[in-house]
């Protein structure tokens, strides 16, 4: 069974995730389920045909955020240092050609949100800074054309 990285942070919203599927959406399901056998004919009840679409749909979700939570190999930034990026920095860049800073956090695959500024350890930016240290420049090879970066500064929080 192969482990994949992921920080605490990610874990605990997986937890969290895994918590409200099984104690309120399957619960809701369950009783919408049966509203509808009350209301008779089950061939021709939408509602009940729509119920147990979601049931099943639920049901596979929690399969799936069950199985990513035994997989997980949780890796708490906070207790990691160094003075070069590795999973879990927090890496502020400097772009070389607009002198514009970025600040990302290097997380697991399945945590990654741009919006928030999270990368996945696999994206090219990443690949990229893993291993390197403060003041080095990197050149980023991503499907949006290549670009240069100053390591600025890395904090593991």
């Amino acid at each position: 069974m192969e482990k994949f990285p992921m920080t605490t942070e990610g874990y605990q919203k997986l937890e969290a995730d895994l918590r409200i599927l099984k104690n309120e959406e399957r619960p809701a399901v369950i009783q919408a389920i049966a509203e509808a056998r009350a209301h008779g004919d089950l061939s021709e009840n939408a509602e009940y045909h729509a119920a147990k679409e979601r049931q099943g749909w639920i049901e596979g979700q929690i399969l799936e955020l069950e199985d990513k939570f035994t997989r997980a190999q949780v890796i708490d930034p906070k207790s990691l240092d160094g003075n070069t990026v590795k999973f879990g920095a927090t890496v502020t860049l400097i772009d070389e050609d607009t002198e514009k800073k970025k600040i990302w956090q290097i997380v697991g695959d399945l945590e990654a949100d741009v919006k928030l500024r999270k990368i996945s350890v696999s994206s090219p930016i990443a690949r990229a800074l893993i291993g390197k240290s403060k003041g080095d420049s990197v050149e980023v090879f991503a499907p949006g054309g290549s670009h240069s970066y100053e390591i600025d500064k890395i904090a593991y929080k």
